[in-house]
């Protein structure tokens, strides 16, 4: 058999965590991968795989061999998509991962220019809070905001935002004014459930420590505009990025919680899968999108 293709059934295995996953995935039957994965730990004289009903995982010598395995293929996927670059214009399908707030309010309308732009490329934008695993779950780029984990995945800035503490008139006249950090324990607050640091905020004292405050909030809500919408109503304190909440910020709707508060930069980045070669498609999508929010400071939104 083919050792690329033994290689390629034996990774998406391991990827999908069973047959099933990797037969869908690499349209072929069960059966075929099965037996690629068999020819594969025969040609090596190694069980690559543990097999139980429920799950498939890689033994220590078939995680060992994944690793180099994945490499290879990544190489093998370069080389085909360096041929491609080199006779086509940026093509084919790409699939995005985005912040879902991000996504509605800012990437999706930009999204037509782009397409108008590149017309042989079709795209499918998924908004979800989730952090996506891209390699297995076969996304070519996620917008993330925020502090990144640290990983392989390559990264590149696309604009820059700040966290903003706010609440409206409203809530500021019922129960007043927080004058310093420590004062928002006393204050009912509007958390978002889909943060990395969870009821964590990460605050700058004016004098420039660095402080973490965390404190059961009022009311927790999955969605950066039901946040938003909360904290207009009058429920609460919320710590939001200023792409949601400056546009409320300039009419008045709301204000900042605490005066003379330092805000905190933040960035908004398109993550992608590592490899020497980037492919037309997520290269032009990356550089069209950098260009688009060229010139928009962090509360320019």
């Amino acid at each position: 058999m083919d050792r690329l293709a033994e290689m390629e059934a034996f990774a998406t295995v391991v990827d999908l965590g069973g047959f099933t996953d990797a037969a869908k995935k690499l349209g072929i039957s069960k059966s075929a991968v099965s037996k690629h994965v068999a020819s594969l730990e025969a040609r090596l004289g190694a069980r690559l795989l543990n097999r139980t009903t429920r799950r498939v995982s890689p033994t220590e010598i078939g995680l060992a061999y994944y690793d180099r395995a994945r490499k290879v293929l990544n190489e093998a996927g370069e080389a085909d998509a360096i041929v491609s670059a080199l006779q086509s214009a940026p093509t084919g399908l790409l699939r995005v991962a985005v912040v879902s707030d991000f996504g509605v309010m800012h990437m999706a309308r930009e999204m037509a220019s782009f397409l108008r732009k590149y017309p042989d490329i079709t795209a499918n934008l998924v908004l979800t809070d989730r952090y996506v695993e891209l390699i297995s779950e076969g996304f070519d780029v996620a917008i993330r905001v925020g502090d990144l984990e640290d990983s392989s995945l390559r990264v590149r800035k696309i604009a820059e935002t700040t966290m903003r503490l706010v609440g409206s008139r409203d809530y500021f006249r019922k129960f007043g004014k927080p004058r310093r950090i420590d004062d928002l324990v006393q204050h009912k607050l509007l958390h978002y459930t889909a943060q990395a640091n969870g009821n964590v905020w990460k605050l700058t004292a004016p004098s420039g420590e660095k402080r973490q405050i965390r404190a059961t909030g009022w009311l927790t809500i999955n969605d950066g505009r039901a946040l938003l919408d909360a904290a207009k109503a009058g429920l609460g304190i919320a710590y939001l990025p200023s792409y949601l909440c400056a546009p409320a910020l300039r009419s008045g709707e709301l204000e900042e919680a605490i005066e003379g508060l330092p805000v905190e930069n933040c960035g908004i980045h398109a993550v992608y899968p590592p490899g020497r070669f980037m492919q037309p498609k997520l290269r032009a999508f990356i550089d069209h999108f950098v260009e688009a929010f060229k010139g928009k400071g962090p509360d320019d939104w």
